[in-house]
């Protein structure tokens, strides 16, 4: 049996995830983390993105994260997400729409268009694209 941690993921609203796993691997404000057990203690904001987590029996499940807090102990990591939905979830169609709007609302710069707000819709969307996509790959290798 692999040497696993104990991971919550969870949002204002739901508990998406609680159980043990093998490894995480999270988008965060500063990169990209890979976390195992026994890892040092970290406090860090996650940015729009995934969350791919391996199961103790070698099964890999991913989810879109908005944003959030991410909590790391040597055997127990938590994720505050702002949002959150498992990959397999996620509306490809509305995510690429999403992505559509917000890069012309930053090609368009009027003033009735906060280019922040644009931004920031634009990066969930791709996150959400790259998310449903890896999910996609997944079950094509499968």
């Amino acid at each position: 049996m692999p040497i696993t941690l104990h991971l919550d993921i969870v949002s204002a609203d739901k508990e998406v995830f609680s159980g043990q796993v093998q490894y995480v691997e999270i988008d965060a404000l500063l990169g990209d983390m890979g976390i195992k057990p026994g890892h040092a203690p970290l406090l860090t904001l996650l940015k729009p993105g995934e969350i791919t987590i391996i199961l103790p029996n070698g099964d890999e499940d991913v989810f879109y994260v908005s944003g959030g807090v991410l909590e790391v102990q040597p055997y127990h990591v938590t994720v505050l997400a702002d949002e959150i939905e498992r990959a397999a979830d996620l509306d490809e169609e509305a995510a690429l729409a999403a992505k559509a709007r917000a890069e012309e609302a930053m090609k368009n710069r009027s003033e009735k268009v906060d280019y922040s707000i644009a931004a920031a819709e634009l990066a969930r969307a791709i996150a959400q694209i790259r998310a449903i996509q890896k999910i996609r790959k997944q079950l094509h290798s499968s």
